[in-house]
């Protein structure tokens, strides 16, 4: 059943009005207003402040109207604190608003009443708003339940969350949206020439997983989507500290970032075929795990020596990557939480995305802008390629350079990826380390709004 996330096409109850407002346009507003208002706010003193909110009150009681003042321009989070601030009731915008602006300022409404209530009881009900006119509720509906289920999926513990039950989790989506599924585990793994995703997963107890997806379309253009499935690390034989291994129950984040673009796409009806690829593992310790120095042989036949175990992430994509390049899609993303480099550089709101297409470069970074989905451009230097050479190996998994790790890692991958088919490498956070209007705290979907755009005036027009 979809959700409602306090959104609703019409209301028979009374509708309170949201004025919006940015700073430079309340004075105007606050001339034309009647005695009583204006009374209200100077009595309360209401600041013009993006995020500031006065209920004011009618003279004879109730609320006659809510007012807001927003960022300008206006973008998916400009009300996103209304859902929690106002008291439970129905409320409209009396904006002149464009389809476009409707479409994301519902959006937001509807992630700010997300909560994650599968071990504790959450907040029981929320404002309702009645989606402005204009607004796409297909696209909100669609990209809110996807964003959804991918905080779900992060949040989750690892406990709960392991390769068996993420591959599971996948299948049953799969299944409802009607693809076609192949799921190889274990040491099936190694008979079908996954050996570097049966490597980094065979020393947990749940045994590593690869999930292929398929929605076939004739004639329309291919769009592969590969996600870095790693359900907990624990850095292997070399071993993370408990600061480092405290949030590794989100080093799955790249296949629920993957998970959730592919159900807005398949949701929403884009004309595209859609294949995804999740090779799902637990990095973890025991007597057979991978040790230091190991040499293994990836499913291209490139050989990897292993500098550290701790940089897992880019092994099982190799063999992932391989598999998605072979069926030579029009488009190729993959979604990974894959380097501390890159939050160095970027913090943790903003993925990092690597591509040697300048022009698909250009068009997710205009999508970026449009959807406020910040994705930021770094470059995969090939002077730094040299930083992964290895003496007994075709490759290492771990340069000795401490500097650009994020580029050298997307370095490692661009080996498993033809020159000719137009790929795309996130390296993203996946996880809100603080509160904000429609972003609690925990797993997050990151980018995947932009990158939906993206392949919609690219490739999926509907």
């Amino acid at each position: 059943m979809p959700q409602s996330f306090y959104l609703t096409e019409k209301s028979k109850q009374s509708v309170t009005p949201i004025i919006l407002l940015s700073d430079t346009q309340y004075e105007a507003w606050l001339k034309k207003q009647p005695p009583h208002t204006r009374a209200w706010l100077a009595a309360t003193q209401f600041k013009a402040s993006a995020g500031n909110v006065s209920l004011v009150p009618a003279p004879s009681g109730g609320i006659t109207q809510v007012v807001a003042c927003v960022d300008s321009p206006l973008n998916v989070w400009s009300i996103a604190h209304l859902a929690t601030a106002l008291p439970t009731a129905h409320y409209d915008i009396d904006a002149k608003l464009t389809p476009a602006q409707a479409t994301d300022l519902a959006l937001g409404w509807a992630l700010s009443t997300y909560q994650f209530t599968k071990y504790k009881e959450g907040k029981k009900s929320f404002a309702t708003l009645v989606a402005p006119t204009g607004t796409d509720m297909e696209y909100v509906q669609a990209m809110a339940e996807s964003i959804c289920w991918a905080r779900d999926l992060i949040n989750t513990p690892a406990g709960d969350m392991h390769p068996e039950a993420l591959a599971e989790e996948a299948v049953a989506w799969a299944q409802e949206a009607k693809g076609k599924v192949r799921v190889i585990k274990g040491e099936q793994l190694l008979k079908s020439n996954y050996p570097m995703i049966y490597t980094v997963g065979k020393a947990a107890t749940v045994p590593p997983h690869l999930v292929d997806i398929h929605f076939p379309k004739k004639g329309a253009p291919k769009i592969t989507l590969v996600g870095k499935g790693v359900c907990f690390d624990s850095g292997g034989l070399d071993i993370k500290n408990t600061a480092g291994m405290k949030l590794m129950k989100k080093d799955m984040g790249g296949a629920a970032n993957v998970l959730a673009l592919a159900k807005a796409i398949i949701d929403t009806g884009l004309a595209v075929e859609l294949r995804v690829l999740l090779p799902i593992v637990e990095n973890a310790i025991a007597g057979n795990a991978m040790r230091p120095l190991d040499i293994i042989k990836t499913r291209k036949g490139i050989t990897v020596e292993i500098g550290n175990t701790d940089a897992e992430g880019r092994l099982i994509l190799c063999d992932a990557l391989t598999e998605a390049d072979s069926g030579k899609p029009d488009l190729l993303i993959d979604c990974a939480t894959l380097t501390g480099a890159a939050r160095v550089a970027l913090g943790t709101d903003i993925p990092a995305f690597f591509t040697h297409d300048d022009a698909l470069a250009e068009s997710l970074s205009k999508a970026s802008t449009r959807k406020h989905d910040p994705l930021w451009r770094l470059p995969l230097h090939s002077a730094y390629r040299s930083q992964l050479d290895s003496p007994n190996a075709d490759l290492s998994n771990d340069p000795d350079s401490g500097y650009g790790g994020a580029i050298t890692a997307a370095l490692y991958l661009n080996e498993f990826v033809s020159r000719t088919t137009p790929w795309i490498h996130i390296d993203m956070m996946a996880w809100n380390p603080k509160s904000r209007p429609g972003r609690l705290v925990g797993g997050e979907a990151m980018g995947i709004r932009a990158v939906y755009s993206m392949i919609k005036e690219r490739y999926g027009k509907r």
